[in-house]
């Protein structure tokens, strides 16, 4: 289990903004998704990353206690999609448990779930070890999904309810994008489904930005949204009242 291997992009360690208080966040490396957004194209490839060990993230780890335990923060592993490397998350949540007793999250856009068996039994043993999953629902139409992303959201929409079932507790998160996910009648289909999950705690908007740009530039991949903007306060407001979003 502590030398179960993972394909790690980055680390930052004292995270704020995902998950409660002080946050450890491990960026896994690989994605299936290909957001038109994505201000981390950096972590698409699959088989890349720094490969890491078990035991030695939770020996680093271990460093930060204090600063998670004052600030009632934990560990955070982000992506890419940490779901690809499910086995990897379970032993390393698991052992951060065992160990540490540590506030656990996961950020998922639940862009490879599926009831395949391995990785089915694998996400069931995962929650009992996961405190918190923060989930991207980036857009509920399921064709304007397809062109914003790549790929198809129904099974993502099944990945949410699946998370609802296991009662575990789940910050919603949605990228608003001038043209692309904040059109009124998406957002109040979106409201609609989430308002039929039980396990909803939170729900944030995050407003797109152009901070990325310059990755797509330095691995000369063409920018989508070269041309769109920020979204004004006016419609960030009006988002955060359709969803009821803090």
């Amino acid at each position: 289990m502590e030398q179960q291997q993972g394909r790690i992009h980055s680390i930052e360690t004292s995270g704020m903004v995902d998950g409660p208080g002080i946050r450890y966040v491990i960026f896994l490396q690989g994605c299936l998704l290909r957001c038109q957004y994505c201000h981390n194209p950096d972590t698409w490839a699959i088989g890349k990353g720094r490969i890491v060990t078990v035991r030695e993230l939770v020996d680093e780890i271990r460093g930060y206690l204090p600063f998670m335990r004052f600030s009632g923060g934990g560990v955070t592993v982000s992506g890419g999609e940490p779901l690809l490397q499910v086995d990897f998350l379970l032993a390393l949540f698991r052992t951060l448990k065992e160990e540490l007793g540590v506030h656990t999250a996961i950020d998922s856009s639940g862009g490879c779930f599926t009831k395949q068996a391995h990785f089915f039994e694998s996400l069931q043993q995962l929650m009992r070890y996961t405190d918190l999953v923060l989930l991207d629902l980036k857009q509920i139409d399921p064709q304007k999904h397809l062109e914003l992303t790549g790929k198809p959201n129904a099974h993502i929409l099944e990945f949410a309810r699946f998370l609802s079932d296991a009662k575990v507790p789940v910050w919603i998160r949605h990228v608003l994008v001038p043209g692309l996910s904040d059109d009124e009648a998406d957002l109040r289909k979106l409201s609609e489904f989430i308002k039929t999950l039980t396990n909803v705690e939170r729900v944030e908007i995050l407003p797109y930005h152009e901070m990325g740009t310059y990755k797509y530039e330095q691995m000369g991949i063409e920018y989508p949204l070269l041309h769109t903007k920020p979204p004004d306060e006016e419609t960030i407001r009006r988002a955060k009242e359709i969803l009821g979003a803090e």
